[in-house]
């Protein structure tokens, strides 16, 4: 059986928790995109950690955790992640990292960091993590694959020195920064060799022999369907495609043998970066939100930025489910709107005086104006239930209210941050 999650909305939905609850009855847990530019934050009992590369299935001692050749690969970065689990007393977990994969370099970084530099104000809120330099040296076939880090030498110099050819010019005469050099890389290439060779495998042969085996595998995407550079509120995405679908090409694996695709929904709205955001609040009621959300605020887990927040968009939501190509629903962070009298939701868009439900491309988007629903509010903390029937009516409504407006069962609802604040909930209830 292969799985996947994946994220409805701008991200921060509470992917990471879900796996994690998940993975305890799967094998296999598969990163299949993006890099370390966003994080997934688990509770568990070894405590609080921010995955940002690694898979959110590595504390269980059952499973094999794999890096796809659709991720971006700062490997540096993979290093210190394994060693932050291990030393909070994790046991070390079995991760296999594709062949394929592409190398995230420093100056990938550096690239970021000058272009989002350069544009000022009209930055597009980048991590500053070097994924979209990463993925664009990928497309122009200048980026190294893990593989190529075991060639000839010659082989390496004559790619560094290509590199350096193209990138030269733009730092020298566009951001006015120091020059890249061949020996440099190649230096970096071979200790970047050093690190990660005990991990390396032909993930892709691994996974189709694996499911095969009837082994459970589960796919985890990183940030959401409104950030997928062909479906989202672009240019305002990632440089990788969020979409479950993809991870047939970002894990090397037939697209039929994804059975059931959970797209996480968030109980209210929230994103890091800039964008339309249509359910968007402001002042005194988004810092209330924002310091009640989350599992101790809303704080981007990568960035530390505070994150946007907004009333839950029915109109958004919907449309990622439907691309994500959703067959149920997990429902997360529940718990923080009990302090609400009324909870308003977003379940269609004023464009142009004309009212819609569709989701719209990112022109019309920046002129949406909210149409809202006002429930009430439960009032009361919810932490700590565990069956949906005892959940206060009123907050039994807002789950079914959300249920009616995405057309799709809502399966999981999460209660809090803990791997076990969840209610497992049949479509029928």
């Amino acid at each position: 059986m292969v799985k996947a999650i994946v994220g409805a909305n701008w991200g921060d939905e509470g992917k990471g928790k879900i796996t994690d609850m998940l993975a305890r009855e799967s094998d296999i847990i598969v990163r299949f995109q993006g890099g370390s530019n966003a994080g997934h934050t688990i509770i568990n009992d070894y405590g609080k950690f921010a995955l940002h590369l690694l898979p959110s299935g590595v504390f269980y001692d059952h499973t094999t955790s794999v890096i796809a050749n659709g991720v971006a690969l700062n490997i540096p970065y993979f290093a210190k992640e394994i060693n932050s689990l291990t030393e909070k007393g994790v046991p070390a977990p079995k991760v296999l990292v594709s062949d394929r994969a592409q190398i995230l370099m420093p100056y990938h970084i550096l690239f970021d960091q000058y272009e989002e530099e350069r544009l000022g104000i009209k930055s597009f809120g980048s991590t500053k993590s070097g994924i979209a330099p990463c993925y664009s040296d990928k497309y122009a076939k200048i980026g190294f694959q893990v593989n190529e880090l075991f060639t000839d030498a010659s082989f390496i110099r004559e790619k560094a020195e290509n590199v350096c050819r193209q990138k030269n010019p733009l730092l020298k005469n566009l951001y006015c920064k120091p020059e890249l050099y061949p020996d440099d890389i190649v230096k970096t290439l071979g200790n970047y060799a050093e690190i990660i060779e005990p991990y390396i495998c032909d993930t892709s042969s691994f996974l189709h022999d694996s499911i095969k085996e009837k082994k459970n595998v589960l796919l985890e995407g990183q940030l959401g369907a409104l950030k997928d550079t062909d479906h989202g509120i672009y240019p305002m995405v990632t440089s990788s495609s969020t979409l479950a679908g993809f991870a047939s090409v970002g894990a090397g694996i037939p697209p039929y043998e994804i059975k059931d695709i959970i797209t996480v929904v968030k109980a209210y709205s929230s994103a890091v970066g800039a964008g339309a955001f249509v359910s968007e609040i402001f002042d005194k009621e988004a810092e209330e939100l924002r310091k009640r959300g989350g599992d101790s605020g809303e704080y981007g887990a990568t960035t530390g930025r505070p994150r946007r927040v907004g009333w839950f968009d029915a109109v958004a939501t919907k449309y990622g489910c439907s691309i994500q190509g959703a067959t149920e629903v997990a429902l997360t962070v529940l718990d923080p709107l009990g302090y609400l009298d009324e909870i308003p939701i977003c379940i269609g868009y004023e464009i142009n005086g004309k009212t819609t439900k569709k989701f719209p491309n990112t022109t019309l988007l920046s002129r949406a104006k909210p149409i809202l629903k006002t429930l009430p509010g439960w009032k009361c903390d919810i932490r700590g239930i565990r069956e949906f029937g005892k959940l206060p009516a009123e907050c039994q409504s807002y789950v079914n209210e959300i249920e009616k407006e995405l057309q799709l069962p809502v399966t999981l609802v999460s209660n809090g941050p803990g791997r076990s604040d969840i209610i497992r909930r049949t479509p029928d209830v």
